[in-house]
C-alpha cells in the first residue's frame, strides 16, 4: 500500500502532462524550449502546466544547448522559453554587460525587438556568478560580501585559497575583474583550478576556502553555504525572463499574464531550493514543479 501511495502524485502529473500533447483549444498551440539543466528544466515545466490549465496544447522541446534552442526561437522551432539577460546581452548579442537589472533587461528588450523576440516578465531568479564560503568560516571571520573578503585578504595575505573552474580563473569578467573592482589578489598558488563541478565540493571538505559558484546551485544548500553580497555589483545580471517570438505574443497575448505571476513569484533562493529537490534528493522535475505550483495556489491539486 505504501508503494501505492507514493505512486499516485506521480500518476497524476503523468495525467495532466498527457494534455501537453493532446487537450486544448483549438488552435492554441505552442511550444516551449529549455536548456539542458535542472532549472531550465523545471521552469519550462512550470509554464507546460500553467498554460495547459489555461488551454493550450503544449510541446516542450528541452535538453538544448544555449545556442541551439536560441536559433530555435529565431526560427521558429520554439515559441518561447525562459532565457537569461546576462546570456541574450553578451552572449547572443555581443554587447557589454550592463550592472543594473532592469537597464539590461530593457537592452536586450529593445535588440531583440528587432529580431522578432518579444521579451517579459524579468524574474528575480539570477543565475549569476557568486562566490560563496562555508557559512561556519564565513561568520567566524565575518565575511558577508566581496569586500569584507577583499579587506580580510589584504590584511592576512596567503592565508585563504579559492577553488575556480580554469575560465573564472582567467577571464576578464571572471576573478581577474572581481580582484582589480575590489582590490584584492589571491597570491600565486592560492587559486586552485579544477572542474566547475568540483569547485564547491572542494569548498565542502574544506580543502580552499572561497569558491565560485552560480546563484541558483543546488550545492549551496546542500553544503551550507554563504553566498558573498557582491556589494559593488561586478557580475553581470543573469535575470530569468521570458522570450517569446514576436508573432506568437501577438497571437496570444494571454501568455504575458499567465506567465507574469510566475515570474513575480521565483526568485533565487526558490530556484536553489527546487534545483536542490532535483539535483540532491533526486524528485521528478515534473512532481517538484507540479507541488511547487499547487502549494503556490497556481493550481489546484488534481
Amino acid at each position: 500500500m505504501g508503494k501505492l501511495l507514493k505512486l499516485i502524485p506521480l500518476l497524476i502529473v503523468t495525467v495532466i502532462l498527457s494534455a501537453c500533447s493532446g487537450l486544448g483549444v483549438a488552435g492554441k498551440e505552442v511550444t516551449v524550449g529549455g536548456k539542458n539543466y535542472t532549472e531550465q528544466y523545471l521552469l519550462s515545466e512550470m509554464t507546460a502546466f500553467l498554460l495547459v490549465e489555461e488551454g493550450f496544447k503544449v510541446n516542450q522541446m528541452n535538453n538544448l544547448g544555449s545556442s541551439v534552442v536560441r536559433s530555435a526561437l529565431e526560427n521558429g522551432q520554439v515559441d518561447l522559453m525562459w532565457e537569461y539577460t546576462g546570456t541574450a546581452l553578451i552572449t547572443y548579442m555581443g554587447e557589454e554587460s550592463i550592472p543594473d537589472p532592469d537597464k539590461a533587461f530593457q537592452k536586450v528588450k529593445e535588440i531583440d525587438g528587432k529580431n522578432g523576440i518579444h521579451w517579459m516578465n524579468m524574474s528575480g531568479v539570477n543565475n549569476t556568478y557568486a562566490l560563496a564560503m562555508r557559512s561556519e568560516q564565513a561568520e567566524e571571520l565575518g565575511i558577508k560580501s566581496i569586500s569584507d573578503l577583499a579587506a580580510y585578504i589584504n590584511e592576512n595575505p596567503g592565508e585563504l585559497t579559492m577553488a575556480a573552474d580554469a575560465e573564472f580563473a582567467n577571464r576578464s569578467d571572471g576573478l581577474p575583474g572581481v580582484e582589480e573592482t575590489y582590490g584584492f589578489e589571491f597570491g600565486s598558488g592560492q587559486v586552485n583550478q579544477m572542474d566547475l563541478g568540483l569547485t564547491q565540493r572542494s569548498l565542502n571538505n574544506e580543502q580552499v576556502d572561497v569558491s565560485v559558484a552560480f546563484e541558483t546551485d543546488a550545492t549551496i544548500r546542500n553544503y551550507d553555504l554563504t553566498v558573498l553580497e557582491d556589494d559593488k555589483k561586478f557580475f553581470p545580471p543573469y535575470r530569468a525572463a521570458v522570450a517569446i517570438n514576436q508573432e506568437v505574443y501577438e497571437e496570444y497575448p494571454e501568455i504575458e499574464e499567465i506567465t507574469a505571476r510566475l515570474a513575480e513569484s521565483l526568485n533565487s533562493e526558490i530556484m536553489r531550493e527546487l534545483n536542490y529537490l532535483v539535483d540532491i534528493e533526486g524528485q521528478s522535475v515534473s512532481i517538484v514543479a507540479y507541488d511547487w505550483l499547487v502549494e503556490n495556489d497556481f493550481l489546484e491539486e488534481e
